[in-house]
């Protein structure tokens, strides 16, 4: 018998294959997964916030369309791994950020 857990399937990237992938899906969803305020203080251009650490994330990634694809990114990797782990497992198709914005080379808002 396999006792061993279950995890659903998403890829992490690093940051340029995640800005390659993300260039070439003119649908996909940049997902900002941290604080308001983080968010606010520096983030990758035209993504979305939702907070994993709100008490309403499961309800508001359950109102996504799951026929996008959803890039999601952090401050290091950490929060975003464990969204894409939850969203994944819901049926969306999702990249996270290795490494998060640290690792972000591009320009932000």
């Amino acid at each position: 018998m396999n006792f061993d857990r279950v995890t659903a399937e998403y890829e992490d990237l690093f940051a340029e294959d995640f800005r390659n992938r993300l260039s070439e899906d003119a649908d996909a969803v940049v997902l900002d997964v941290r604080t308001p305020e983080e968010f606010e203080s520096r983030r990758i251009p035209k993504s979305v916030n939702i907070n994993i650490m709100d008490r309403t994330f499961l309800s508001q990634v359950a109102a996504l369309d799951k026929s996008k694809s959803y890039f999601v990114y952090c401050r290091s990797g950490a929060r975003s791994g464990q969204a894409c782990q939850t969203m994944a497992s819901q049926g969306f198709e999702v990249y996270n950020l290795a490494g998060g914005i640290m690792r972000w080379p591009g320009e932000l808002d």
